[in-house]
């Protein structure tokens, strides 16, 4: 059997309620307790919430803005529609620019329509006062006698419209315009050398002409100078000089009728008449040529019977001044054999002797005139020769464009 439990008749005292008796009440409250209570209360109020940036960062930009003063707001707005009327303004410039090259372009029958540059700014003021600073024209590939110019511009000062608005310009007055004319020597190579002549500038005022030019089925070389020239007041023209057509290295040709003119042997020509028997004797052979070369008939003689007294006398110093000064032109037609012998062609030298210098100057020559205005004076002030062409400076005064 168990062993019945005895109760205790003085039970064992709680200890959690001798440690509630020691509690002497609430204790003081600390500032630490505060601010914390403070802060818990702040949070239970406030639910939390994502921020916002896009709503603030209006409030910020505009906040900015409100905040200027209104010095620097009415400058900003100063600029902004400045740059309106300067956008207007050049679109004005654009729009009269097309129409005065589309106008220009159907009075001077032109391929193509001139580059207009209208200049002074503003131009809507310049309009409604019909005074225009300065117009700059550019009309390229002008057609000129027989070659184009490159390129034409001019620049018109002061040009007072005929005009009652931007789209209904009547005409204008020019008191005054200066400008340039340019000639390029591509176009000299193209048009007049037709690819077997080439111009370059030499000098100021001259222009050099090398290249070859068929003649009786022979290509000889031709050299010549043009010296560029005014012609007047409105135009210019060329001088041909120093002309002369190379048969290889035997003969020259220089058209005209002097006494250095005609064809003469070269150097090199006379010399062979020395080494070669051949040639020799047949030049000698012809009276006239003898007679023309001053050489005496008993020496002429002596020579043909005996090749030492031959080369004796075409090896001389003299005889080769006389040889070099005979003009064959001259000799050609009677003598057709003697020229063979030489080494030239017969139908050469009929060729030639037609080749006269005015024949050969018009193959080169350049002139072109400016046209001449029903009202103003237009004049050439200045022709000079460049590294690229010929360039003329004109100037005028008076022009009076439409009505």
């Amino acid at each position: 059997m168990r062993t019945p439990h005895h109760l205790d008749a003085h039970p064992r005292p709680n200890p959690y309620e001798e440690l509630a008796a020691l509690d002497d009440g609430p204790l003081e409250e600390t500032p630490l307790d505060e601010f914390l209570t403070e802060e818990r209360d702040a949070g239970a109020e406030d639910a939390w919430a994502p921020p916002d940036h896009r709503r603030g960062g209006k409030r910020r930009r505009k906040n900015r803005f409100a905040g200027l003063p209104l010095a620097v707001k009415a400058v900003v707005g100063l600029v902004v529609l400045a740059s309106f009327a300067a956008l207007g303004d050049r679109w004005a410039v654009l729009y009269a620019e097309h129409r005065a090259a589309d106008t220009l372009k159907d009075r001077l029958d032109l391929a193509a329509a001139p580059e207009v540059e209208i200049g002074g700014f503003p131009f809507l003021t310049q309009l409604a006062d019909k005074r225009l600073d300065s117009v700059k024209v550019t009309v390229p590939d002008v057609a000129a006698d027989r070659v184009s110019l490159a390129k034409v511009s001019a620049t018109a000062h002061d040009v007072t419209l005929n005009a009652d608005g931007l789209t209904s310009v009547r005409g204008a007055h020019v008191p005054r315009f200066d400008g340039d004319v340019q000639l390029t020597f591509a176009d000299l190579n193209r048009e007049l050398g037709a690819s077997q002549v080439k111009f370059t500038g030499e000098g100021r005022d001259r222009v050099r002409a090398n290249g070859t030019l068929p003649v009786a089925g022979h290509n000889l070389r031709l050299r010549a100078e043009a010296r560029i020239r005014r012609q007047g007041e409105r135009g210019i023209a060329t001088e041909i000089g120093k002309m002369r057509l190379d048969i290889g290295d035997l003969a020259t040709y220089r058209p005209g009728t002097r006494a250095s003119e005609g064809l003469h042997l070269t150097p090199k020509g006379t010399a062979d008449l020395a080494r070669e028997t051949r040639k020799a004797k047949a030049l000698l052979s012809v009276p006239a040529i003898v007679q023309r070369m001053g050489v005496p008939e008993a020496t002429v003689r002596e020579a043909l019977a005996d090749d030492g007294k031959l080369a004796e006398l075409t090896g001389s110093p003299r005889f080769a001044r006389q040889a070099a000064g005979l003009n064959l032109i001259d000799l050609a037609l009677e003598n057709p054999d003697v020229m063979r012998r030489l080494g030239l062609d017969p139908n050469l030298l009929d060729s030639l002797s037609g080749l006269t210098r005015p024949v050969l100057a018009d193959r080169l020559s350049l002139a072109f005139e400016l046209p001449e205005p029903d009202q103003g004076d237009v004049r050439l002030q200045d022709v000079r020769v460049e590294e690229d062409g010929i360039r003329v400076r004109v100037s005028g005064s008076g022009l009076t464009v439409g009505r």
